[in-house]
């Protein structure tokens, strides 16, 4: 059994994915560790690109290559390398990050520090340093308010509610962590299932992160592991977000998912009305300032079509898909 397997997800990145590749070399040990790069069927350069490097450069012995013949997303990306091979912990790595000197080791400490800790996420930044938000509250229907309503009152009225935590330079316990780059006990996976597949891309890491904490163990922020997020590297959604662009459809059906599997259907048609709340008010401060609406294009609709039909894709089972 390998002591750490490092699982990277690749969709049309192959530079990104060389790049963080490379800041894996000196942290990783061939002999106890395992690199899988996973292609999510990109239709491009990527396999013949990544495989060249890993000849040239001699990475055989600590790099797999694995294609998944199809883009099932991210959730079964990740889940398709870590059944791949056998390990105390997995660590979850964006292709768009690259992973500063001593994180991983210093992740792997924290993690054995503290048997309650099922999960550990290292301190998301910039190439300058700069330190990226990514420990967060759980979303839920207030939430979706103070996003909608992208006002000042409401915002303070439920800050108990705002998904996103102040930047941290100790360790906390945050409700869920960024799966940009997370480390996971390999006993969580046995206890609480794999990342559930349903979700195309977004929303599976608070998912995974709620059924975790359910079952009894903590996510645990460590900021003395830095770890540089580029951001957008397989996907524009978040770019669209700010822009107030329409994000893909597949968006949306993991916001319905997420909803109505943690707050049930109704839950999830009661979070779109208090969206719809925050919509009104957001309406009626850009009539009366006429500032600048916040809202992306096509955001109601979209909430609504996503509730149509939420949990049509087969929700994870942790009885049938836990690792074995």
């Amino acid at each position: 059994m390998k002591r750490t397997a490092v699982v990277v997800i690749n969709f049309r990145t192959p530079q990104l994915t060389i790049d963080c590749l490379e800041t894996l070399v000196g942290e990783i040990d061939p002999s106890q560790d395992l690199v899988v790069v996973v292609d999510n069927d990109s239709g491009d350069d990527s396999l013949a690109r990544i495989a060249n490097h890993i000849e040239a450069q001699g990475w055989q012995d600590w790099v797999n290559l694995i294609p998944t013949g199809r883009n099932g997303g991210f959730s079964f990306g990740n889940n398709v390398g870590i059944e791949s091979v056998e390990a105390k912990n997995y660590l979850l790595l964006n292709s768009d990050t690259l992973v500063r000197p001593g994180a991983l080791e210093t992740m792997r400490t924290a993690l054995q520090e503290r048997d309650d800790v099922g999960l550990v996420g290292p301190r998301l930044e910039w190439r300058d340093g700069t330190p990226q938000i990514s420990c967060f509250r759980y979303r839920t229907p207030q939430s979706e308010l103070i996003t909608a309503a992208s006002t000042g009152f409401v915002t303070k009225l439920f800050q108990n509610y705002a998904v996103a935590l102040p930047l941290s330079d100790e360790r906390t316990d945050p409700p869920w962590a960024s799966f940009a780059c997370i480390l996971i006990r390999r006993e969580v996976f046995d206890q609480v299932g794999l990342m559930d597949d349903g979700y195309f891309m977004y929303f599976e890491d608070i998912d995974f992160c709620r059924r975790a904490r359910k079952s009894g163990w903590k996510v645990l922020y460590e900021p003395a592991a830095r770890v540089v997020h580029l951001r957008g590297g397989s996907s524009n959604v978040k770019d669209a977000l700010a822009k107030r662009k329409r994000p893909p459809r597949f968006y949306y059906e993991s916001r319905a998912r997420y909803f109505a599997k943690f707050y049930s259907r109704a839950g999830l048609w009661f979070t779109n009305l208090m969206w719809a709340l925050g919509r009104t008010i957001e309406l009626a401060r850009v009539i009366c300032t006429g500032r600048t609406q916040l809202t992306c294009q096509k955001e109601s609709i979209d909430n609504w079509i996503g509730a149509w039909n939420p949990l049509k894709a087969k929700i994870c089972n942790s009885q049938t898909t836990g690792k074995a």
